[in-house]
């Protein structure tokens, strides 16, 4: 096996930092554990220099939000010519956007929630249009970002002014913000995986918030704060359908090499009923993160997955210089 140099990016400007670079110690000690050299390296403003002077094989991103996860950086890798894992400039930048992917989610026949976009709208008349367009029980979230970081649940029973400081609350993450219709059911996610074999789903995993009533940061990050079931105990017919949106979402988005597909299955009168919520393209990848429980599912290691992610970047060809026309 060829050993890789790689070069594990980490950080950023972003609330997900410190998510990120818990991923970045694991995927670098799954790297080392596979055979290969991995150096993190912080996303700032000596990233370039750094690429530069490391000479890397791979750069292996794992980065959570802004500018790492966006399209920003992938943007800046693609200005340097190097290889990297997952997705490109165009499907980060989507993925990322949550009403931007939900438009090629619906183009593509694909099950999602009711929504209402906030732009530029006082308090007022944002409630008033979320009342008269989803009903009062809905999900408020920044229409960017993850790790549910400004996102809020605000129930049927609560009064107006719940719903004006849930929006407020996402508005200081991202000046856009995505109301949804909230679907009484299960959270489910579902991995995507690209190797030789193509493009596949992993077995859906089950999540049980623990720490809160619904999937919070707490309950994604803090130790006991949630349980996971991989494989989800769902019925066959479910599975199935759940992979396929997951696959469609990907396809959609024109995604590359991994992500992970977010679900509500079930709702108030089916309880098989897939609804998909949005698409991760570098997912959290320590040991017990959802992706790599569900490689592991499948027979897939952590450092193998690593391993196989870093391998089918650097097999990737360089972009070729075109030849300059000359001025007329």
């Amino acid at each position: 096996m060829t050993v890789l140099s790689v070069a594990v990016i980490a950080g950023g400007p972003s609330a997900e930092a410190n998510v990120s670079r818990t991923s970045a110690r694991a995927v670098s000690a799954a790297l080392e554990a596979a055979g290969h050299r991995a150096t993190i390296i912080e996303l700032d403003a000596e990233l370039p220099a750094a690429l530069k002077r490391g000479q890397f094989a791979v750069v292996f991103p794992v980065t959570h939000g802004p500018v790492g996860e966006d399209g920003c950086l992938q943007g800046l890798l693609e200005v340097l010519n190097v290889r990297y894992v997952g997705s490109g400039v165009l499907a980060s930048a989507l993925a990322a956007s949550k009403p931007h992917a939900k438009a090629l989610f619906r183009l593509a026949g694909l099950p999602v929630a009711d929504e209402v976009l906030l732009v530029d709208t006082d308090d007022a008349s944002a409630v008033a249009r979320v009342h008269a367009t989803l009903g009062r029980s809905v999900v408020v979230k920044p229409a960017s970002g993850g790790s549910a970081i400004g996102t809020t649940r605000v129930g049927d029973a609560e009064p107006d002014a719940a719903l004006a400081e849930a929006i407020a609350a996402a508005r200081a993450v991202d000046p856009r913000v995505l109301v949804e219709r909230f679907i009484v059911g299960n959270e489910v996610t579902c991995g995507v995986l690209e190797d030789q074999r193509g493009v596949r789903a992993l077995p859906p995993t089950l999540i049980l918030a623990k720490a809160a009533d619904w999937y919070d940061f707490e309950s994604r990050y803090k130790a006991g704060g949630s349980e996971h079931q991989c494989p989800a105990p769902l019925a066959d017919a479910v599975t199935r359908r759940i992979q396929e949106v997951a696959l469609g979402a990907y396809e959609a988005l024109g995604c590359r090499d991994l992500g992970r597909v977010d679900f509500v299955v079930g709702d108030a009168e089916d309880g098989s009923e897939v609804t998909l919520l949005e698409v991760n393209t570098l997912p959290g990848m320590t040991a017990t993160s959802l992706y790599p429980e569900a490689a592991r599912a499948e027979g897939l290691g952590f450092p193998e997955l690593c391993s196989l992610l870093a391998r089918r970047a650097a097999e990737r060809p360089l972009r070729s210089a075109p030849t300059e026309l000359a001025m007329p």
